[in-house]
């Protein structure tokens, strides 16, 4: 969000996502989350006051004039009539950006976004001699500079240029008051999209395999300061490898242990579908713990 112009950037692969989001939403109404920028000096945040109620404030990260706001998320509603007297209205909602446009534009705009095509809102009084606002919407190709700054927890190496998703687990894994969370997954392998279904769904097993093993000793790592871990998962037809580690160093052989037992089946099974291959994740858990 800048002044008078608003980008929201679009990777190109993240095609298939924006068409799911897409055909599952109302017509009249289309939300999308959105990544941390590493282009905005500044970003969105809400905060809740001690009577409970919501403001949104802009936290700057260097200290210097905002020029540049990144938001959370983009919410496009069909909800503005022709006889408003407006042709666009975008506002701050939250910690994110809302887009109040006419029917007619919510229909062009999903046309150019299953066509990947660029798209200009304008925003202001449908009489007003000069348009002072508008929202672009952007395909931009993929940059190498993503997670740029993150350190691994297995090993301490740089996680840039890998490609970030978060993860849901369907069930939870919770021993004494204290949760093992698996909240995202890196990919290493450019040609495996974090769209497509077999990285992803291998992801989740592996997820779900860790997460068992490691979830009776929940107290024991989360006491030995091991509150972040990450594992990293690399197979290919003649080759399979995973390390586990907190803090950059390598997880207690003991806990190695009970590691094996729940992934070698898990990765076997990958291993039987070359067509996935080769691949290489990094999945990140986080031990958390109920405050009251």
């Amino acid at each position: 969000v800048e002044t008078g112009r608003s980008c929201i950037k679009i990777p190109m692969r993240k095609y298939n996502e924006v068409m799911k989001v897409i055909n599952s939403s109302d017509e009249h109404v289309i939300s999308i989350g959105a990544s941390f920028s590493t282009e905005a000096d500044s970003h969105l945040v809400c905060v809740q006051d001690k009577h409970g109620h919501y403001h949104t404030q802009a936290i700057s990260a260097t200290g210097h004039p905002r020029k540049v706001t990144g938001a959370s998320f983009v919410e496009f509603k069909a909800t503005l009539k022709i006889s408003s007297g407006f042709l666009a209205e975008s506002s701050i909602v939250e910690d994110g950006l809302m887009v109040q446009i006419t029917p007619e534009t919510m229909e062009n705009l999903c046309r150019a976004l299953r066509q990947k095509k660029d798209f200009k809102i304008l925003c202001g009084k449908t009489d007003a001699g000069d348009v002072k606002e508008y929202v672009d919407i952007c395909w931009v190709e993929d940059e190498d500079k993503t997670n740029k700054g993150i350190l691994s927890p297995v090993d301490g190496k740089s996680m840039e240029g890998t490609q970030k998703e978060k993860i849901q687990q369907g069930r939870s894994f919770e021993k004494k008051g204290k949760i093992l969370k698996c909240t995202e997954v890196y990919y290493f392998l450019k040609d495996h999209e974090p769209s497509s279904p077999v990285p992803c769904q291998f992801a989740e097993e592996i997820a779900v395999a860790c997460s068992t093993a490691l979830c009776p000793h929940v107290k024991n790592l989360k006491n030995n300061g091991m509150n972040k871990i990450g594992l990293r998962v690399s197979i290919d037809s003649d080759m399979v490898e995973y390390l586990a580690g907190s803090g950059g160093r390598p997880l207690p052989q003991n806990y190695l242990n009970e590691l094996d037992s729940a992934l070698i089946p898990v990765i076997h099974g990958r291993m039987s579908d070359p067509t996935s291959l080769p691949l290489k994740i990094e999945l990140i858990f986080f031990i958390m713990e109920h405050l009251f």
